[in-house]
């Protein structure tokens, strides 16, 4: 079977995908793979299946190091190498952005130069990861192996042309990449800005006037007086008080029924939805109008409402500024800033601190197969109060740098939906690149 086989490709040639490259599985030979020998520190990277499903064109971050005795049980891979996932998130591809080391449920796809190129590959595998996942469901844990990718039949067109489409699909891959690396940075500038003011209490103060300033000195490095808060245990100013984010703001959760699938109808977005560029819509469930009307009572979004993830990848989040496409939500935390517009971007950055983040990290349940917060751990996140002056002075410097990276977010996703439109018409000839 060729999976792309149509009226408008029929002069393009049949080839196994194994005609264009290389494919050599990842390495990891150790037993287990999480033991501490592996890793202790390290300074090899290494790239795991969840990370090559997250990227979305090249891997540029990695959140674990092989030491040498790690190293010696695996290898490097080269940049550009195209990595292709084979058990548990099958089928989804991304490129190396610097040397790594993958594991075994990763297989690696060098190009033959003069044939293809790891991009193009890449869109190959995007276009026909549906139907591979769906040949490979139902298996206790789902999962493919090299034979079957190699010896997968695709119509593929002269080496040149294959150039054009990647030209086209990843100059909207690589303004989606960089919008995600300046979003990084905003929101690199407006964390160190809330760590700065509010976890290490420098914001500025005038000492003589006993009183926030704007040209004041650091207050703890400065020797403001502070006191140890017994409920947050650590120091903050004296004066500060704290409350339950449930006191500032509504917090709510999806909906914990499990909707049918449909064919038409609206979109139900789950945690694993939630991306750092957006909400993935490609991948979202389909339910009927009338199942959303029901679930959405309970969790509708409206514009300025953040949301954060409950599961999995435990407090990943999206500040919705902008809604085009109506959709319900499932195992993912509402958080109502919409009827709190003053306290919106003061309670995101708290939320999603270091210090947010590590209390739902204390605070998650296990016992089922990933960790997850209850919707009672989200409306006790502690939140601490600032005077007026310097809450509205955070206010004022942070709100820019939200609202670029709201633009950006939802330029993003507009930038994916037209790369998912274009894909599978470029890859079955019916549309042309000239």
């Amino acid at each position: 079977m060729i999976i792309n086989e149509s009226k408008f490709n029929a002069h393009w040639q049949n080839k196994q995908l194994s005609e264009l490259g290389s494919f050599r599985r990842g390495k990891s030979k150790h037993r287990p793979r999480n033991d501490p020998k592996l890793f202790e520190n390290g300074s090899f990277p290494l790239v795991q299946t969840g990370e090559v499903k997250d990227a979305n064109l090249f891997i540029r971050k990695h959140n674990a190091n092989y030491n040498e005795f790690g190293l010696a049980q695996s290898q490097i891979w080269q940049a550009n190498t195209l990595c292709i996932t084979i058990a548990a998130n099958i089928a989804e591809t991304s490129l190396l952005g610097y040397p790594m080391c993958f594991p075994d449920s990763v297989v690696g796809f060098n190009a033959y130069p003069e044939k293809s190129s790891e991009l193009f590959m890449h869109y190959v595998f995007t276009y026909i990861r549906e139907a591979i996942q769906n040949s490979a469901s139902g298996s206790i844990q789902d999962n493919i192996n090299i034979e079957y990718l190699t010896g997968l039949k695709f119509k593929i067109p002269e080496k040149d042309y294959q150039d054009k489409i990647v030209s086209v699909l990843s100059t909207l891959d690589k303004k989606i990449e960089l919008n995600n690396r300046i979003n990084a940075e905003l929101e690199a500038m407006a964390k160190t800005l809330y760590d700065y003011w509010f976890v290490q209490f420098d914001f500025p103060f005038d000492f003589a006037q006993g009183k926030p300033a704007a040209n004041g000195k650091p207050y703890k490095s400065s020797g403001g007086k502070m006191f140890y808060n017994p409920t947050l245990k650590r120091e903050i100013p004296e004066g500060w008080e704290w409350k339950p984010i449930e006191k500032l703001i509504d917090v709510r959760d999806g909906t914990h029924d499990s909707p049918k699938p449909s064919e038409s109808g609206q979109y139900l977005i789950t945690s694993k939805h939630l991306k750092d560029s957006g909400i993935d819509f490609a991948d979202a469930y389909l339910i009927s109008d009338e199942d959303f009307e029901a679930v959405n009572k309970r969790s509708k979004v409206d514009e300025g409402d953040f949301l954060l993830s409950m599961i999995g990848t435990i407090g990943l989040s999206q500040w919705i500024m902008k809604i085009e496409t109506p959709f319900a939500i499932k195992n993912i935390g509402l958080f109502k800033t919409s009827q709190s517009p003053d306290w919106a971007d003061y309670i995101f950055s708290s939320v999603t601190s270091d210090i947010g983040k590590f209390y739902l990290k204390q605070n998650q349940s296990t016992g089922t197969s990933q960790p997850y917060v209850t919707l009672g751990t989200l409306r006790s996140i502690p939140i601490i109060i600032p005077p007026d002056f310097i809450f509205q002075s955070f206010t004022e410097k942070v709100r820019p740098l939200h609202k670029a990276i709201n633009v950006n977010v939802w330029e993003s996703q507009k930038l994916s939906q037209i790369r998912d439109w274009l894909l599978p018409m470029l890859m079955n000839g019916q549309v042309t690149v000239k």
